[in-house]
């Protein structure tokens, strides 16, 4: 078995100066590790330290009432404020206070001739402009930015397994029917708290998260099942492989198991996860990959995976993917679903009561 006791770094830069050996080192970590740094990437450095430095500290001192007035509750696209301890994972409470907040887009739902899932998508909640000037203007031009390098990363991934550049485009819609997603997270020193977020897998293709504190915080499951500490990283973005991409790769691409243990010390751990949505309609099912006897082969060298801890969104098999993340966000948030998606509420939640904190998994 190829295990790992730590995460590889990638130069981006290599794409210009040794593809090949960029390439190489990418299908190392799709396939033993599911995790990577890329450094050298091509998102401003300047709009990150400013994001990370001026707006994430000044975002969560926010009064109350100025987070509590684009709550998640009032968005039927699961975007907006969620209070700390919102959330459970494996039955405990994720330890985090987060806004969500999406690239630009206009729903696509008209109405009940449309799938419900086409709700998922749709304007963002921002803090008053007066409040936090400047915000919204550089978030949306970053998260632009990360939008970009994730559809050429995603094109590198399909040359690393033998596949055309344009190998993945079947899984994205034309960009005007396309939403990303990001959280920007708090995550408080917690005394008696050890989880910030409990063992899980991401749903999608791809997250490009950034550490923007110094903590370590951050850990990932090896192939034998330790957890392996992922320390942040000057100038990198953390990459991780989402359970779509596993699935339409028949496992070859790997998921990893991850988690982040509550910060020790003073003060708080903050990062800002990115994650790169496939087209609502695609029924992954449907699509699946296939690769080179040599590729597979290298799958096989991996070995099995050792059990975690984490869920698999089994749903892959047979909804499409708009349905798999909404069945997963009326999980997480309750509240949101009674109000917005009743029917759906009362299915997983037969006693219609929301719970105090709800769980996806």
């Amino acid at each position: 078995m190829a295990n790992f006791d730590a995460i590889p770094i990638l130069d981006y830069a290599l794409i210009n100066t040794d593809k090949p050996l960029f390439l190489s080192n990418l299908r190392n970590a799709l396939i033993n590790v599911g995790f990577l740094y890329l450094i050298n990437h091509s998102v401003d450095q300047a709009d990150i330290d400013t994001l990370v430095n001026k707006y994430v500290p000044a975002l969560f001192a926010l009064p109350q009432d100025e987070k509590e007035e684009i709550r998640m509750v009032n968005s039927p696209h699961f975007l907006g404020y969620s209070r700390l301890g919102a959330e459970l994972t494996k039955g405990a409470v994720d330890y985090r206070e987060q806004f969500d907040i999406a690239t630009d887009h206009v729903c696509r739902w008209k109405g009940p001739h449309d799938p419900i899932y086409y709700r998922l998508w749709g304007p963002s909640q921002w803090p008053d402009e007066n409040v936090i000037p400047g915000f919204r203007q550089l978030l949306s031009r970053y998260l632009n930015q990360v939008t970009q390098l994730s559809y050429d990363f995603s094109s590198l991934i399909a040359e690393a397994l033998g596949l055309p550049p344009d190998g993945l485009a079947q899984f994205y819609d034309e960009p005007e029917y396309m939403q990303h997603r990001a959280k920007i997270v708090k995550y408080p020193v917690a005394e008696g708290h050890s989880q910030g977020v409990g063992p899980h897998y991401d749903a999608g293709f791809l997250t490009f998260l950034i550490q923007a504190s110094p903590h370590k915080g951050l850990q990932v499951q090896n192939l034998s099942g330790a957890w392996i500490d992922v320390p942040p990283v000057q100038g990198s973005f953390v990459v991780n492989f989402g359970k779509a991409l596993e699935f339409v790769t028949r496992g070859l691409a790997r998921a990893t198991s991850h988690r982040v243990v509550s910060p020790e010390g003073t003060t708080p751990r903050y990062s800002i996860p990115f994650f790169q949505n496939i087209g609502l309609d695609v029924r992954l099912a449907d699509q699946i990959l296939d690769f080179s006897p040599e590729l597979l082969l290298l799958g096989e060298a991996r070995g099995t995976v050792g059990a975690t801890d984490s869920v698999n969104f089994s749903e892959f098999d047979r909804e499409p993917s708009g349905q798999v993340t909404l069945i997963g966000r009326v999980k997480s948030h309750p509240d949101v679903a009674q109000r917005h998606y009743p029917d759906l509420f009362k299915k997983y939640f037969p006693d219609e009561k929301v719970p105090l904190a709800a769980s996806a998994y």
